[in-house]
């Protein structure tokens, strides 16, 4: 097997505040291979995206810091590196599609001039008309009509579609090793949101990264991912590979969003929501962070006082749950509940 492009190795981020600190990334491990896409999922506070920030080290130090843990990029430890020497992986290496275009876009520049920059910063050797031809190529690439034209608007004359393929363009304009998506669809319509991830898909066919993508949203993950790293409170709960995701998952937590989610594919008698609210990552409980909010957990004093590891349950199959083992019978119990079969077509559905 081809070793992995980025391995994140028990990665710990914490940010001081008046009320204590705040335990946002927790021992935090997986790898991204070449080519594939890890989609990463889990509610808001999970460690999702303080994970991905840590990687290129865009965390304010103070309040927060990287206390502890490796970011390997072919074998080399971001976390060593020198601010100068970081800034030569940032957008060359390693590149990300942020959340919001319009707060990553400098309002008084153009958006071809910036994405041009992104070249000629990387690549002294590039002059001022080979950077604006291959920027137009990019726009084109990524489905920006009437390129050469728009090469020279300001980002408030692009819709927020077409902000975020400009984003895109820019991310790829390298040939990145890794792209990060942080949530690249939020806000946009359902067929803006369509359009974007068949430019990110695009885009990786272009470059061959390898791929995280952040999403709360788990019909973008079983169209896109190839494997599945699931979070909660910090710490990795599950991964798989997207089927054994979304047919067999592992953990009492990926059941539960799996579960609360409505289906196209059948009616549904009601939905299964997780019961309560996501823990406070100053005070997480003791054992298992997802015990006070879980049904196969029915007090049990192993998931009160242990918290469990990741174990390994097969090839690039993992979960942090003491009675994974019993998971077949609370899907058992759900599907009853939903009035449903519950692994069939869960990805069609989806």
């Amino acid at each position: 097997m081809a070793e992995p492009l980025l391995s994140i190795r028990d990665l710990v981020t914490e940010f001081s505040t008046p009320d204590g600190v705040v335990h946002a990334v927790d021992g935090v491990s997986y790898d991204v291979y070449p080519g594939e896409t890890v989609g990463v999922v889990g509610e808001s506070g999970s460690g999702k995206s303080v994970t991905v920030m840590s990687i290129l080290r865009l965390i304010p130090e103070p309040p927060g810091r990287i206390a502890n843990g490796e970011i390997l990029l072919e074998g080399r430890n971001l976390l060593e590196l020198s601010d100068g020497d970081l800034r030569k992986v940032r957008g060359k290496d390693i590149a990300m599609v942020f959340q919001d275009p319009m707060t990553s876009l400098n309002p008084v520049l153009t958006v071809g001039s910036q994405i041009a920059e992104a070249i000629t910063t990387h690549d002294a050797k590039v002059n001022d008309a080979e950077a604006r031809r291959r920027t137009v190529e990019l726009l084109e690439l990524v489905g920006v009509p009437n390129a050469a034209a728009r090469f020279g608007q300001y980002p408030h004359e692009y819709s927020g579609g077409m902000r975020q393929r400009a984003m895109i363009a820019m991310a790829i304009a390298n040939r990145p090793k890794i792209l990060i998506a942080d949530e690249p669809t939020t806000a946009l319509d359902v067929t803006i949101q369509a359009q974007v991830l068949d430019v990110l898909s695009t885009a990786q066919k272009e470059t061959n990264a390898g791929t995280i993508l952040i999403t709360h949203d788990l019909g973008v993950i079983a169209e896109m991912a190839d494997r599945v790293v699931v979070m909660y409170g910090g710490r990795v709960v599950e991964t798989g590979t997207v089927d054994d995701i979304f047919h067999n998952p592992t953990h009492p937590y990926t059941l539960g969003l799996l579960s609360s989610l409505p289906r196209t594919d059948r009616q549904v008698e009601r939905l299964e929501p997780i019961p309560g609210q996501p823990p406070s990552l100053i005070n997480l409980p003791q054992g298992c962070a997802f015990h006070p909010r879980c049904r196969m957990s029915a007090g049990r004093d192993q998931c009160r006082t242990e918290v469990p590891e990741l174990l390994q349950l097969g090839a690039g199959r993992a979960s942090a749950c003491h009675f994974h083992e019993e998971l077949p019978e609370e899907i058992a119990r759900i599907e009853a509940a939903m009035g449903l079969e519950f692994g069939s077509d869960q990805q069609e559905g989806e």
